[in-house]
């Protein structure tokens, strides 16, 4: 199992009090710098500290149990650390003073001495409060990141269902017209799609496939097609060398070739050829799916199916991708267009 990194594994939490509480005893050292050749002030320095830090732990743990640091931040914890805290440890210091130095006959410093230490615990609380509002906010983050990712994750999923069934719903229906008038032809359908649902359940957890794989798909759904149409669907493919091996949404070109039969071959009464060509640029690949036609005759149906494999072209290849319909000179083009680190030799 792969450990977690060092700056995460560390006990931020007894780093920063240590740190913290040793600064604020070189201060009180360099504070009572004339005094510290007196016979045990520089241990009643040292206890200072360490009470400090043994206190303030003590709240901590305290805040933990009663949950209190899990609430927004809280300006009564901070008049908790000025007046309960700053006091207790007011009292320890003058304890471990009198308790180690022999005691002065002058208690006038004590009043002093209560408002540094009352004003060290708060400042304690206010940077306590902030860390545990940072780590809150990184938590946070964190967590909507993840959920974004799964949510996005998700959203390709269910976009990948939607195009699965529609198209096995075209070729089962392929295969029913052909049971009755020829066998053969049906059962070579019925090869045909064993393959391309092997090629959709092997890609149905994969955000892209290599656009070779693509096209094995692509060419057993037209070997059935060819049977349905004969003469009246052909196939030309111009596959630039090296595309092969660029990756594409599963499915993507298959959508655009069903579209390219149904309001292509399928609504005219000649047929029609269709077109299939890949190539790469200025590293943009293209991918384009063309067949005679006009796009007044395309239906809303087919608008879904575009509009979904555009987004599934989104999600796979960035924002700077897309998916363009557009008719010229009598012929449908669909053209997939995204960045690509693959060129072309």
């Amino acid at each position: 199992m792969e450990r977690a990194p060092l700056l995460v594994r560390l006990d931020w939490y007894w780093i920063l009090q240590i740190l913290g509480w040793s600064l604020v005893t070189a201060f009180v050292m360099l504070a009572n710098g004339p005094y510290l050749a007196k016979p045990g002030a520089v241990t009643v320095c040292l206890l200072d500290g360490a009470a400090g830090l043994l206190i303030t732990d003590l709240w901590h743990r305290f805040l933990k149990v009663r949950r209190w640091n899990t609430r927004p931040l809280d300006w009564r914890q901070i008049v908790i650390a000025f007046c309960i805290l700053g006091p207790l440890l007011t009292a320890c210091a003058i304890f471990i003073s009198r308790t180690i130095v022999p005691a002065s006959k002058n208690d006038g410093w004590i009043p002093m001495l209560l408002l540094f230490w009352s004003g060290i615990t708060m400042a304690w609380q206010v940077c306590y409060m902030a860390a545990i509002a940072l780590r809150r906010a990184n938590r946070f983050e964190s967590e909507a990141l993840r959920l974004e990712v799964l949510a996005k994750e998700a959203e390709l999923k269910a976009l990948q269902a939607q195009v699965n069934p529609h198209f096995f719903f075209n070729s089962l229906n392929s295969v029913r017209a052909l049971i009755f008038e020829n066998q053969h032809a049906a059962a070579q359908m019925v090869d045909q799609l064993a393959t391309l649902m092997r090629f959709t359940l092997a890609s149905s957890y994969a955000e892209t496939v290599p656009l070779k794989e693509e096209l094995e798909a692509v060419k057993s759904y037209l070997a059935i097609e060819k049977i349905r149409f004969e003469e009246r669907l052909s196939v030309a493919l111009y596959i630039a060398d090296g595309m092969e091996a660029v990756t594409i949404p599963p499915m993507s070109v298959q959508t655009l070739v069903e579209n390219a039969v149904k309001y292509g071959v399928e609504q005219s009464s000649v047929g029609t050829e269709i077109r299939i060509s890949a190539s790469c640029a200025n590293g943009k690949a293209s991918i384009e799916v063309a067949n005679r036609g006009a796009l007044a005759k395309l239906g809303n149906s087919t608008r879904v199916g575009l509009s979904n494999a555009r987004r599934r072209l989104l999600h796979a290849k960035g924002d700077d991708s897309s998916l363009d319909l557009v008719e010229r000179g009598g012929w449908v083009h669909a053209t997939l267009t995204f960045r690509t680190t693959h060129h072309a030799v």
